[in-house]
């Protein structure tokens, strides 16, 4: 959307026809004539956005655009949640990732760098009252202390096991040693286990699969 200023007179010129307002995975927009086929293979964004209203100021109108071209990227966005069967969980995963990122018009407003600071002052405000509580916090009792201490001991020690029976396993694809911060999935079958990334298995897709075969099982035919 920030390239739309570029494109300010471009809109304003009354004899251009109806024009459709397009973006593009490379975030790059473009004012184009709307699809031809009836009804369009996608939902089309609204048409005429290169006439402004009589009597509306620039960045009024910009809003305005705004607003339209974020309904248009829900729609497609949902319109290829259907093509692709998306079920209840994967819209609200998909709308939840939609929220994580400013829409539009937050962007043409300046509302996002707002929303921006304010979640930084707040941060900043927790981070400095967790600090002063734990100044504040009462010593505890000798022997509470002892008892949280062999608690943590008992949890280091496992976590400590954990990594090395984890830090023993190979992939079975790339023969990589295992990473905490990576995701892995075990095959049903030969029991081995698989970076997601080796066979192209994402947290997401894991979640629909109730046996999962490595490619290596799955290629094997029985025997007669």
């Amino acid at each position: 959307m920030q390239h739309c200023g570029l494109y300010i007179n471009y809109f304003f010129l009354s004899e251009k026809e109806n024009l459709c307002l397009y973006g593009f995975p490379s975030e790059q927009w473009e004012v184009n004539l709307p699809a031809e086929e009836v009804p369009p293979e996608l939902p089309e964004p609204v048409l005429g956005i290169n006439f402004a209203r009589d009597g509306m100021q620039e960045k009024d109108w910009l809003s305005l655009v705004a607003v339209h071209s974020d309904a248009w990227l829900l729609a497609i966005a949902f319109y290829f949640g259907a093509r692709f069967g998306f079920d209840k969980a994967d819209r609200k995963r998909l709308f939840n990732m939609i929220n994580e990122v400013p829409t539009i018009f937050e962007v043409v407003t300046g509302a996002a760098k707002k929303q921006v600071k304010e979640k930084s002052s707040v941060s900043n405000h927790s981070g400095s009252k967790s600090k002063s509580n734990s100044k504040a916090r009462a010593p505890e009792p000798q022997g509470r202390q002892q008892k949280a201490l062999q608690a943590k001991d008992e949890d280091d020690e496992l976590d400590e096991q954990e990594d090395d029976e984890h830090g023993e396993t190979l992939c079975g694809a790339c023969g990589e040693h295992y990473g905490t911060d990576e995701f892995w999935i075990c095959c049903d079958i030969c029991e081995k286990w698989f970076h997601g990334k080796c066979v192209k298995i994402t947290p997401a897709r894991a979640e629909h699969i109730k046996q999962y075969k490595c490619p290596s099982c799955s290629n094997k035919r029985t025997r007669p």
